[in-house]
């Protein structure tokens, strides 16, 4: 599988507050882009892949609107997460 839990804590480790900190905004917004990346190259090689298509687009609009949230409440945490992701907005 792609996503086992060492790579969950690592990311976790490295985004969130610490390996078990799963609830932060910064934690649950890295992961969600991980496996955006992951879905998306899975989407170039299956391109009638449906159902997929329909989980990457909600994945999209959850890490949206962590990122809509976290803007709101942070500014300073939302520029962060951005620019270590490098998502684009």
């Amino acid at each position: 599988m792609y996503l086992d839990s060492e790579k969950k804590k690592e990311i976790f480790a490295k985004y969130g507050k610490s390996n078990t900190d799963t609830g932060s905004a910064e934690g649950q917004i890295a992961l969600f882009s991980y496996r955006i990346s992951h879905l998306t190259e899975h989407l170039k090689l299956n391109k009638k892949d449906y159902s997929t298509e329909r989980s990457l687009r909600m994945l999209v609009g959850k890490r949206r609107r962590l990122l809509d949230y976290l803007k709101d409440k942070d500014i300073e945490r939302y520029r962060s997460i951005i620019k270590e992701l490098g998502i684009r907005k």
